[in-house]
């Protein structure tokens, strides 16, 4: 089976990544802009580029900015929690993983996935059912990530969390009703839960979690989009865990 990649940079990121393109599909016309480079490039990796309508591409893009251009890809290959640890373990570095408790929407998916990829996370963690999945729209809002930091589809969140703490990892529910993330220790081998759009973090999910963070709120709205909190909560993680490694190596000298 095949997938579609809609975008510039994100079909780029395909390109660069080495992932199996069947063909592109570019808009006919003068080629401008950023476009360019993309082209050159898939020529030089030796793919088939085609030119085609603007309609074509509208339809086949079903109501997503194409920017002009698509690419057919082999399908998503999805990873393994095995896969992820043995990614940070590589890296010698303590596991960060993002945990998505059934995000609907494909668009909150792929920009969940961009961050995770800009933190320097390890992987990402969805469920089989009921959570969008790495289709176009979620590889377009990844901006690119999609080809790089692996993603794992399990069967059941729940259990997986309880895999992971046996691994050695701390898991932290990211909501409003917990402590000020500032206050709480998000360093070491851990990870984040991000709950659904609509109902948050499901409460069994919640309840396997060891402790819960929040963002302050200081205005009239008292929540954040489920990918803007992602980011939120992700890198104060980040800043802790620089900080951290900053001073152990202040110590070591």
């Amino acid at each position: 089976m095949e997938d579609k990649v809609l975008g510039r940079n994100p079909v780029l990121e395909a390109i660069r990544s080495g992932r199996t393109i069947d063909k592109i599909l570019v808009k006919k016309g003068r080629y401008e802009g950023s476009i360019v480079p993309i082209i050159k490039k898939a020529k030089e990796a030796g793919l088939i580029v085609q030119e085609v309508d603007k309609a074509k591409l509208d339809a086949l893009s079903e109501g997503e900015n194409h920017q002009g251009i698509i690419a057919y890809v082999s399908e998503y290959r999805y990873a393994e929690v095995g896969d992820i640890l043995r990614r940070a373990a590589e890296k010698n570095e303590p596991p960060f993983v993002i945990i998505c408790d059934k995000i609907t929407d494909p668009h909150n998916l792929g920009a969940i996935l961009r961050t995770a990829n800009c933190v320097g996370a390890h992987g990402l963690i969805i469920p089989k059912r009921g959570s969008a999945l790495l289709g176009a729209a979620a590889v377009k809002s990844s901006a690119g990530a999609a080809e790089y930091t692996p993603v794992a589809k399990v069967t059941n969140i729940a259990s997986t969390i309880d895999s992971l703490k046996k691994e050695g990892l701390w898991i932290a529910a990211a909501d409003m009703d917990g402590e000020l993330m500032y206050e709480a220790d998000l360093t070491g081998a851990l990870g984040i839960v991000i709950g659904s759009e609509g109902g948050g973090i499901s409460r069994l999910v919640k309840e396997k979690c060891d402790f819960i963070v929040s963002a302050p709120m200081s205005g009239e709205i008292n929540s954040l989009n489920a990918s803007v909190a992602a980011g939120v909560v992700m890198y104060e993680a980040v800043r802790q865990r620089m900080n951290a490694d900053g001073a152990r190596r202040h110590i070591q000298k």
